[in-house]
């Protein structure tokens, strides 16, 4: 089917930091949106803006064309698609489900293998960007799977994101959120040791930050992140509990390919201990507290 407003029931899985202001924009764009999330309530703000709420995955999957996810954790994705209450179960043949979470690249494949033989189109598709991506509709996306359904489903992600790349067949996507993750490990490092640095060698860390954002230095943390740091705001644009679930798939997924990831080892370590601490539902930036004293036993 070609998908349009007209004849194309959009349904949302995960309205929680991110996936609110995604499913909002497809609202916005005029798409009939179902949705569906484990504390209504963070759905509450949706539903008053014209979404309708569905009491189970399965009823949202039977009444949907499209349905996207945007979970924690694989075993929510596993559940969520691969369970007897689960979207594949109850999906209509010629569907197409997009699994935006970060999972593990073996689970995407699985997904698509199941959703083949049933006549449903998969991909997986997870995104970065953040909090702020995700409410200015500017995130990247990182897609694995079938040509023609990406093709397919590329006008519904033009609304969510900016850079939407095809990166090959089931688990690409997945795989490739593994580079970006990687990368963000150590320059998180770096970001908060150089923010760090600047306040305690008494200089004006929002003035050295309009030095450096602009140089080689300059990074999507350093600019985004750092005011945060400043300010002491340390709310989650992206939960340090995930950051740990995402470090944890590539580290797994690197041993698997005998690769070296040194930097990625140590960041996981670091966030281990500010979890162990109980900034698990911190943002990432929260770090710079760890390097700085701040929350140290």
């Amino acid at each position: 089917m070609t998908i349009t407003k007209e004849n194309t029931v959009i349904g949302f899985i995960g309205t929680g930091v991110m996936g609110k202001s995604m499913a909002g924009h497809l609202l916005k764009a005029g798409y009939p949106v179902l949705v569906y999330n484990r504390t209504k309530s963070r759905a509450d703000e949706l539903i008053r803006d014209g979404a309708v709420w569905k009491e189970t995955v399965a009823e949202l999957a039977a009444g949907a064309h499209v349905i996207i996810t945007m979970v924690g954790y694989p075993h929510d994705v596993e559940e969520v698609y691969l369970g007897p209450q689960g979207i594949l179960a109850h999906a209509q043949a010629g569907s197409y489900v997009i699994d935006m979470t970060t999972s593990t690249p073996s689970l995407a494949r699985r997904i698509h293998e199941t959703a083949r033989a049933k006549g449903i189109h998969a991909l997986d598709a997870p995104v970065s960007g953040g909090d702020i991506g995700a409410r200015e509709a500017r995130l990247a996306i990182m897609v694995g799977g079938d040509q023609e359904a990406f093709e397919a489903v590329k006008p519904i992600l033009e609304i969510m994101g900016k850079n939407i790349v095809l990166q090959g067949g089931p688990g690409a996507g997945q795989h490739t959120k593994m580079c970006n993750q990687i990368a963000i490990a150590s320059n998180m490092i770096g970001v908060c040791e150089a923010m760090v640095y600047a306040k305690h060698a008494g200089l004006d860390p929002a003035t050295v930050l309009k030095s450096i954002e602009t140089g080689a230095a300059g990074s999507w943390s350093l600019s985004n992140l750092a005011p945060r740091m400043i300010a002491g705001n340390f709310e989650p644009g992206f939960y340090v509990k995930h950051f740990i679930k995402d470090m944890g798939i590539a580290l797994e997924a690197a041993e698997e390919m005998g690769l070296m990831t040194p930097g990625l080892k140590l960041a996981k370590s670091l966030y281990d201990e500010l979890a162990a601490m109980g900034e698990e539902n911190s943002g990432t930036h929260v770090l710079y507290k760890l390097l700085d004293g701040k929350v140290r036993a």
